[in-house]
């Protein structure tokens, strides 16, 4: 049986007997209502887990590290999702599933079509937020790095963190399919795909992803949701580059 697993950014270090943070204590100790002698797990997000007992003193949570695992449980390559803002509790869905299929990098975008808009304090509490599923979701699957989580930007702009990955868009109209292509290019390792919003991306936008250099792929006879289609990729393209 798998071990309850907290999310604790603190330094962590084999051997030692840490205090658990404010968080991770409540949650153990009020909503988990764990037994003072419990193995329990613990990762910083920094790489590998720790291991050890949990022990309750004066109402102080704390935790006897007696074990490191330095198993990360990673994907065999990179994959960064490229997400137009969508509306509702779509977006937490969106990144708490691409938690768990093991998506490296996730940049939400102000897409010129997403009904979603964010600014100020309301976009600063968005971010925290989905920061917090980020970490609970790492919990739950068992990974030990967190996704990096960009700031909400334009378009334009995505084109300056992404570097060497190589970027692709669904598009009826591509040459190959997301199978053909990945299987003639075998030896990727860094992959990003760009998803659009409930309207699709705008013609400007398409522009622009194709002058920048992304690739147009066809992924199927259907047309899926925003919610739907880069957790699919993603999923599809992990398998068939056996990075799973």
């Amino acid at each position: 049986m798998a071990l309850p697993r907290f999310f604790c950014p603190i330094p962590l270090e084999n051997n030692t007997l840490i205090t658990l943070p404010k968080e991770a204590a409540h949650h153990a100790g009020r909503s988990l209502r764990l037994r003072e002698g419990t193995r329990i797990a613990l990762f910083n997000g920094h790489g590998g887990e720790y291991q050890g007992i949990l022990y309750f003193n004066e109402g102080i949570a704390q935790v006897q590290i007696d074990c490191f695992i330095e198993d990360n449980r990673q994907l065999g390559g990179n994959i960064t999702l490229i997400q137009a803002l969508a509306s509702g509790d779509k977006m937490d869905w969106i990144i708490e599933k691409a938690v768990e299929l093991g998506v490296n990098r996730f940049i939400p975008v102000a897409a010129e079509r997403s009904v979603l808009q964010l600014s100020g304090a309301r976009l600063e509490k968005r971010q925290q937020h989905w920061q917090a599923i980020i970490q609970s979701a790492c919990e739950q699957s068992g990974r030990n790095t967190l996704m990096e989580l960009l700031p909400v930007q334009h378009l334009k702009n995505v084109f300056n963190t992404t570097g060497n990955t190589d970027l692709f868009v669904a598009d009826p109209d591509g040459e190959l399919s997301l199978t053909e292509y990945l299987r003639q290019h075998p030896i990727l390792n860094d992959i990003g795909f760009f998803i659009g919003p409930e309207g699709g991306w705008s013609q400007k936008e398409v522009e622009l992803m194709s002058k920048q250099g992304a690739i147009k792929i066809q992924f199927g006879s259907r047309i899926l949701r925003t919610e739907t289609a880069g957790l699919a990729l993603s999923s599809a393209s992990a398998a068939i580059l056996g990075w799973i």
